[in-house]
């Protein structure tokens, strides 16, 4: 049922308003560090099925519980030595991490889709921790975009994608990461999937190499489909230079004549911040000039690099 979505101020009455509706079950997008999350109260069964009803999302994906402090988590799920190391170097911040669920956590069956695991993380943007605040409880927040799709970094991006099917956008500005967090298992250390925290520091903390993990088949943490990400376009990868019927979209120096570019200067940080609005942008212009593909020159296996591939890859496979 379609619905006018409020567009809230960060202030205040904002933020009093966000926490009211998710109180009555209702959805509100928010912004993070990372992307726009689609905020809903993860303990109530309704509002998390709303949450995959307005996305269009499998509902054998689960969803990550967005929390305030450490203290709210060991509430809902078992924390180990090992997490706490983790979680006191990287949290908050673009990490999520994996973690055994409390028999008594309250929280809906619908947001672990079953598994006896949650995943968690503690976001850093400050409108996300004040309705945290404001709110007092544990909230569920995937991508705030139609499921598969590219992700929001913008409230206005969250408004293409969802406007009149959820109560409002808090409206945050532009998010500074760019893409999702960083997913991690502890039992056994496990990379599930790269994002704003690079493999290589939580390497240098677990003092170990960390191995690739996850299921796209049966998901244990968001974000491991095969095909998601995806523009209305195809997606060509390791694209030296455009063909005919190509959008080439850069990165680096070396590629003069790109119609767009994700860092002209090759700084992977930059490159992660302009991924999605850039897919965005190059989707719009090749429906303009009725070219079929976007083409991405190549990006570095390195530090976040590892993370746009990611999205790249998954932009770019077989849709269903």
């Amino acid at each position: 049922m379609s619905t006018e979505t409020l567009l809230l101020a960060p202030d205040t009455t904002g933020f009093a308003k966000a926490a009211e509706l998710l109180r009555e079950g209702a959805l509100v997008a928010m912004p993070t560090e990372t992307v726009y999350g689609l905020a809903g109260d993860a303990r109530n069964d309704r509002a998390v099925a709303e949450i995959f009803a307005a996305k269009g999302r499998p509902r054998f994906n689960p969803l990550i519980v967005h929390m305030a402090s450490l203290e709210a988590v060991e509430e809902i799920a078992v924390v180990s030595d090992a997490a706490r190391q983790i979680a006191a170097r990287f949290w908050p911040g673009p990490l999520t991490i994996v973690l055994p669920l409390r028999a008594d956590s309250g929280l809906s069956d619908l947001v672990t889709a079953g598994l006896d695991t949650v995943a968690i993380r503690l976001p850093a943007h400050p409108v996300a921790r004040a309705l945290l605040e404001a709110f007092g409880g544990p909230i569920a927040a995937p991508s705030a975009n139609p499921s598969g799709k590219i992700s929001p970094t913008t409230a206005q991006h969250v408004l293409d994608g969802l406007s009149g099917k959820i109560a409002a956008v808090l409206d945050g500005g532009a998010c500074e990461v760019g893409v999702e967090s960083t997913i991690l298992s502890l039992d056994p250390p496990a990379l599930l999937r790269p994002g704003g925290i690079a493999a290589e520091e939580l390497e240098m903390v677990l003092g170990a190499p960390l191995p690739i993990g996850g299921d796209a088949s049966k998901p244990n943490a968001p974000g491991q489909l095969k095909s998601h990400y995806a523009p209305g376009a195809a997606v060509r990868l390791e694209a030296m230079q455009p063909r005919p019927d190509e959008i080439w979209i850069g990165f680096g120096a070396d590629c003069a004549g790109a119609d767009l570019n994700l860092s002209p200067k090759g700084e992977l940080t930059e490159a992660a911040a302009n991924l999605f609005a850039m897919l965005r942008e190059g989707d719009a212009l090749a429906r303009r000039r009725e070219a079929g593909t976007l083409a991405f020159a190549p990006i570095p296996e390195t530090g976040l690099g590892r993370a746009i591939n990611d999205r790249l890859r998954r932009a770019a496979a077989p849709r269903d």
